[in-house]
């Protein structure tokens, strides 16, 4: 039984052939696969920014909304005094409360509008370390350390029972030091059935056994944050 452990990173150009020879064509198949895999990778690493930033923009349009109610209610207090002509307490009450009120969703909006603005500057901030950064021409993918010593404990296979076979591909967040402190599954085994459940929980927890150089800038000077895709080739 034979496991080998591929590490997919970033794709490579596709060779452009008159006549592709089938080792060509699965190449091109591979490259593919490393384009899909990347944008995952990309939309995992962008998933929390863009929910806060959708939060913020909520719980901005919420507070103006807010104050625009309030400033109407305060318009009406104020032209049901003028009509009437008193100044009771209770109507000098309600005014004050109303224009309390629209302080409040004003400096709520505020607020929201300032949260946005920083939302908007960590997507357009140069990454300091350890930040989470996407993979790009800009960042150094990390480097596996000890791939080859990484092996899926599968509990079911045995030496006569039928083992699954086929490409798992886990997503790992590797941190600035090289550990892994997330992993999950994005491409299981074809098919159904507990040894192919089996077969991505077991790469699920190889993956957090793996061992990185970080991901760094060009210059390597600054290491990052990252989610990056490793591929489990079961034979």
């Amino acid at each position: 039984m034979r496991i080998v452990i591929a590490l997919l990173l970033i794709a490579l150009p596709l060779a452009a052939a008159k006549k592709p020879t089938p080792a060509q064509l699965q190449a091109q198949v591979k490259r593919l696969t490393e384009e899909r895999d990347d944008l995952k990778q990309r939309l995992a690493a962008t998933e929390d920014i863009q929910q806060e930033l959708a939060a913020a923009q909520k719980a901005r349009d919420l507070a103006r909304t807010e104050a625009e109610a309030a400033r109407k209610e305060a318009d009406q207090v104020r032209a049901t005094l003028q009509e009437n002509g008193r100044g009771g307490d209770a109507i000098l009450q309600d005014l004050q409360a109303a224009r309390q009120e629209a302080e409040e969703a004003k400096a709520a909006a505020a607020k929201a509008k300032t949260e946005n603005e920083e939302l908007r500057g960590k997507l357009s901030a140069v990454p300091a370390e350890g930040d989470l950064v996407v993979l790009s021409q800009e960042v150094q993918p990390a480097r596996p350390i000890n791939l080859n010593r990484v092996v899926p404990r599968l509990k079911s296979s045995g030496l006569f029972a039928g083992r699954p076979k086929g490409v798992v591909v886990v997503n790992v967040l590797i941190n600035e030091k090289g550990e892994v402190v997330a992993s999950r599954l994005i491409q299981g085994l074809p098919g159904d059935g507990p040894e192919v459940n089996e077969a991505g929980e077991a790469c699920v927890e190889a993956a957090k056994k793996l061992v990185f150089d970080p991901a760094a800038s060009k210059d390597g000077k600054t290491r990052f944050k990252v989610w990056q895709g490793v591929g489990f080739y079961l034979d």
